[in-house]
């Protein structure tokens, strides 16, 4: 099946070849809740066949259950036909306790190791750290990596959540193919000082969050619960008042998406591809009906009206809550 999701784009100024929009794992090791591998296999089998060949993992996720998952459905297509993106240094323990990050050289090549035994690959085409480490220089860890480049076993070098300082530092030792970050109609901090920074550099973005884990869809309702397990459980935008208030901006993005006859999903998705050919939204699909609604958005075409009402529904400025809770944000290098 050929779809706009065929349409090619060149990740950062030195990064790889990716489709329009990338699938993301996470959600399939039971980040938001429960998952069934055989529809999950079902679903990267259903983005790779829409012409998609970006795929995002972390080895954290379900304790490495991520990892094996995307190798066992990956495992019939020739390699070359997937761009894998691994995220590492997040410690998990058991139960899925918070051990904090360690982006050591010689952790990071530990954990690589292992990412490859569970993917079935000899590399990966983008290695990455979850978040930034504030007892190891970013010099260090990019360095390590381009070790690891050398040696064949990573093709580029790409960031997460950081910010313009860590950027420059890091790109000073390595080229930086992309950062990925958290962006989408209510998470929008990046524009006024991260996405000019990247745009200078020539770092492309892989936006994750584009669907505000689901609250810009059909799938969040007034006095939704979530499983302990879930992570929307302990979210601020997710509890109580904000996410009544949050909800009312997306009932308003409703109206639109309804004048459009399209979900509220598919013009969050739309809207992101409108901010730039280096901006690739990263979907975290789980369902092959899911991603079929996501590859529908790359379809829709808005006017500059259109897109103006869209932002004059949902202004940034009145979202409820922080994307991570108080602990988490405390993390987030791209947020001081």
């Amino acid at each position: 099946m050929t779809t706009k999701t065929s349409k090619e784009v060149r990740l950062g100024a030195t990064g790889p070849t990716v489709r329009r929009i990338g699938l993301g794992a996470m959600g399939m090791s039971g980040m938001y809740g429960a998952a069934d591998d055989a529809e999950s296999t079902a679903t990267i089998h259903a983005a790779l066949d829409s012409g998609v060949n970006l795929i995002d993992t972390g080895d954290f996720y379900g304790a490495g259950h991520n990892e094996m998952l995307i190798g066992r459905a990956i495992t019939e297509r020739p390699r070359e036909d997937v761009v894998l993106s691994v995220k590492f240094g997040a410690l998990r323990g058991p139960g899925g306790t918070w051990g904090g990050v360690d982006n050591r050289p010689e952790a990071l090549r530990n954990f690589l190791g292992y990412s490859l035994q569970r993917l079935g690959v000899d590399y990966v085409d983008i290695y990455r750290p979850a978040r930034l480490d504030p007892n190891v220089p970013i010099e260090d860890t990019v360095g390590a990596i381009a070790e690891l480049i050398e040696a064949g076993y990573v093709r580029h070098i790409g960031l997460s959540e950081v910010g313009v300082e860590t950027i420059r530092r890091a790109a000073a030792v390595h080229p930086i193919s992309d950062l990925q970050i958290e962006y989408s109609l209510i998470s929008r901090g990046i524009e006024a000082e991260i996405l000019p920074v990247c745009r200078e550099l020539g770092i492309g973005i892989t936006a994750y969050g584009v669907l505000s884990r689901g609250l810009l869809s059909d799938s969040i309702r007034p006095g939704t619960t979530f499983e302990a397990n879930d992570f929307r459980a302990h979210s601020p935008r997710f509890q109580g008042e904000n996410l009544d208030r949050n909800l009312e901006l997306v009932r308003a993005l409703g109206e639109i998406a309804s004048r459009r006859d399209v979900s509220v999903a598919q013009l969050a998705i739309a809207w992101a591809l409108t901010r730039g050919d280096d901006i690739v939204p990263v979907i975290g699909a789980r369902k092959r009906t899911r991603w079929s609604e996501t590859a529908s958005a790359l379809d829709i075409s808005l006017t500059a009206g259109e897109l103006s009402a869209i932002e004059s529904a949902v202004p940034a400025e009145r979202v409820a809550g922080e994307r991570y809770a108080t602990a988490q944000m405390a993390m987030l290098d791209s947020e001081r």
